[in-house]
This record gives C-alpha cells, sequence and structure tokens, in this order.
C-alpha cells in the first residue's frame, strides 16, 4: 500500500467517523420540518470533504434541479466517486446495492443519511424498492439511481431497469437525466476490476477531473414507463458525450 494509499483510506475513516455522530446529534436536535435541510447540507459537506480528500475536482454543465415535484436523477455510473458527486451538487437520497448496507462504517454512514437499498436479485426487494421510491417521489422528494444496475468502464450506456421509471410514472414526477465522464486515464474511473480493487487503485492514483452534465427535466405526464426508460437512456447518452467533451478538453 502507497503512502497516498493509506492517507485518504485513513482520511475517509476519519472524516465520516467524525462527522456521522455530529450530524445524529444535530438531526435528534432539529425540529422535524427541518430535517431534511440538515441531511442535506451534512450530507453535502461529508461527499465534497471526501472528493477533495480523494483528489476529484468536478465542472458542473445545466442547472440542478428544484420545484415542488418530486426529481428521480438517472446517471450513468463510471466510479464510486459518482455517489459523492450526485449528493454534493443534487442532493436527494440514493439508491444503493443491498450489500453496502452491511459494510463497516459505510453501510452505517449510508443508513444514517436515508439511503434506500435494493437487491436486485430478490423481485420481493425489487418491489419494495419500487413502492419505497414511488412513495418518495410523490412527497416532492429527489431520488438518485444508477438505472444501469452497476458500473461500467467506457461511455456506452448500457440498458435501463425498469423500476425506478415505474416509480416514476406512477408518481407523477420529473426525471431528471445526468451525464458522468471522467477525463481520459483518470485513476478514479472503473475499469473492470472488482469492487476493493477499484477503491484501492482509486486511492492510489493522483488528482483526477470528472464531468458532470445535468440535462433538462423530463415530466412525465401521461407517459408509460417503458416509454419514459427509452427517453431518460437516450438523453443520458447525450450528455455523457457531453461530458466527455467537456473533461477532456478543460
Amino acid at each position: 500500500m502507497t503512502l497516498r494509499q493509506a492517507a485518504r483510506i485513513a482520511g475517509f475513516a476519519g472524516v465520516t467517523a467524525g462527522m456521522l455522530p455530529v450530524f445524529v446529534a444535530h438531526e435528534a436536535l432539529t425540529r422535524e420540518g427541518d430535517r431534511e435541510r440538515v441531511r442535506e447540507r451534512w450530507v453535502a459537506a461529508w461527499a465534497g470533504a471526501l472528493l477533495a480528500l480523494f483528489g476529484v475536482s468536478e465542472t458542473v454543465r445545466g442547472e440542478t434541479p428544484r420545484g415542488e415535484r418530486g426529481r428521480l436523477v438517472v446517471a450513468s455510473h463510471r466510479s464510486t466517486a459518482d455517489i459523492l458527486l450526485l449528493l454534493k451538487i443534487i442532493g436527494g437520497r440514493m439508491v444503493s446495492r443491498a450489500d453496502l448496507a452491511r459494510w463497516p462504517l459505510v453501510g452505517v454512514a449510508a443508513r444514517s443519511v436515508g439511503t434506500l437499498f435494493v437487491d436486485r436479485k430478490d423481485a420481493s426487494s425489487g418491489a419494495t424498492a419500487v413502492r419505497t421510491i414511488r412513495t418518495r417521489l410523490a412527497a416532492g422528494d429527489t431520488v438518485i439511481v444508477f438505472p444501469e444496475g452497476t458500473t461500467f468502464p467506457d461511455d456506452e450506456v448500457r440498458p435501463f431497469h425498469a423500476g425506478a421509471f415505474v416509480a416514476a410514472a406512477k408518481s407523477g414526477a420529473d426525471i431528471v437525466p445526468v451525464g458522468i465522464a471522467y477525463e481520459t486515464g483518470s485513476g478514479a474511473a472503473f475499469v473492470n476490476e472488482s469492487f476493493p480493487a477499484h477503491l484501492a487503485r482509486m486511492a492510489a492514483a493522483p488528482p483526477s477531473r470528472v464531468a458532470l452534465c445535468i440535462g433538462d427535466a423530463i415530466p412525465v405526464g401521461a407517459a408509460k414507463a417503458n416509454d419514459l426508460r427509452a427517453l431518460a437512456h437516450e438523453r443520458v447518452q447525450r450528455l455523457v458525450r457531453e461530458a466527455r467533451s467537456v473533461v477532456d478538453r478543460s
């Protein structure tokens, strides 16, 4: 393990372990109507601190979504850092793989900030996740999903899973497409490796640039889930290409 890796891993644990109990205490002392605002502020600060620790700097194109309606944010997934980027820049609640909840420290942090967990191999878990996402969206919340289902190593956006679009169609929420691209050769980008290997390589990597492009919101209206899924896929692919041109020329 290199000195940089050791310092970043230790820093990750220190930042998370240091901020988490303070956040939990602050939230407990906050009146119910203000708790979401407090959660958003703490999560953004935590995500920003970790991005800085890992040397990831972002360029953002497009407007962060605002409004009364719920927002389903659908993004390409090319790095563990994607989670931090989206929580820092857009906010909301992340939908994550179920096993993350059991990870030391990370799982505790994810549960504490309201992450929604889903086991894609378990049909009942998937159905429960769709209902939970629908409820959150109907309440006006922002929910972030990676509809490709896992991390991929290039700019081709793979087919989207349907569940989140079913939830959006039934809730009347807007769909916000997001494309992400890391600079060519970035050590923060996934390259066909195990998750632990990806994290270790990212911890050892020099500073890296990433572009995040936010598209115009797609109103659900009376559209069917499959039509929304196809349109969102097309928009995300276009935004990934835009992000690639931004990050590699900057």
